[in-house]
């Protein structure tokens, strides 16, 4: 079974509820690495023959047009991760729309094409926020992968499917694109991006990997270019945060390398044009 292979394009200083993140305001006054970083995985790529979809912030899009742009050239999907990288359950209704509408508008500006799919910063839609499913319909998107169906430190939805399907709202149909979770003594546990990708040995990564592909579902793999980049600064935080933030940087690249080599990946709407229907009935 081919594998969906995502990246969230942000830079480092875009860590969600810590006090020491800066305000949106601020961020044109940041060091940046986001650029260096996001090449490094873009030549990867290249070097292994993939394409992926790019979450990209439209923050950084305005800022780096070039960098959303070259990606779009070598073939890789560009989605859209919002626009102000805000926890979903913090906002209205009205100004998620907003948000998320404004970040659309700005990445198809800069590709020339419809920009179809959508993550929510924190995969931070909860029971709480009923309404982001219709508003992500309203603002125009066909996929979603903003849903975690476990438990974690933004929320998730514990309860939720964990196969791709059909969310059913008032505004119409989203296909939607769980984060990829196994069983593990019985519990939800997510292997296979960001701070679990990083701690968890490749070994484990690589057979769990396999054991949700026997299953019949695709693992959606994630990172941040941060997360490949072990000397950029860092933000002050709480010994627990730091250790999630921090952990193995040095092996990501490594990791990301190796899953690759043994797993095939594809972006996520080439993997729903060519298996969706084969999964989920209409």
């Amino acid at each position: 079974m081919k594998n969906i292979f995502t990246v969230d394009v942000e830079d480092w200083y875009h860590i969600l509820e810590v006090e020491s993140t800066p305000d949106v305001q601020n961020w044109q006054n940041m060091e940046t690495r986001v650029e260096q970083n996001f090449n490094a995985l873009l030549d990867m790529f290249d070097e292994n023959g993939v394409k992926v979809t790019c979450f990209i912030l439209a923050w950084v899009a305005e800022r780096f047009p070039h960098i959303i742009k070259e990606a779009h050239a070598r073939g890789h999907e560009v989605a859209s991760h919002g626009y102000s990288h805000q926890l979903v359950y913090t906002q209205s209704a009205e100004s998620f729309y907003n948000d998320i509408k404004k970040a659309k508008d700005i990445l198809e500006d800069l590709t020339g094409e419809p920009v179809d799919s959508y993550r929510c910063p924190g995969f931070s839609i909860t029971e709480e926020t009923p309404w982001g499913f219709e508003k992500i319909v309203e603002a125009g998107y066909k996929y979603d992968s903003s849903v975690f169906p476990a438990n974690r430190g933004h929320g998730g939805l514990s309860d939720s499917e964990i196969a791709p399907h059909i969310i059913e709202t008032p505004a119409g149909n989203l296909f939607e694109y769980p984060i990829t979770i196994a069983d593990l003594f019985g519990k939800r546990v997510c292997f296979f991006g960001g701070g679990y990708l990083r701690l968890f040995p490749y070994s484990l990564i690589r057979s769990m990997s396999k054991k949700v592909n026997r299953s019949g579902r695709p693992v959606i793999y994630y990172i941040h270019p941060r997360e490949i980049d072990p000397h950029h600064p860092r933000l002050e935080m709480s010994k627990i945060r730091t250790f999630k933030s921090y952990v193995n940087l040095e092996t990501t690249m490594t990791k990301l390398e190796r899953i690759i080599h043994d797993f095939e990946v594809v972006p996520l709407k080439h993997w729903h044009k060519e298996y969706f229907e084969k999964v989920v009935t209409v």
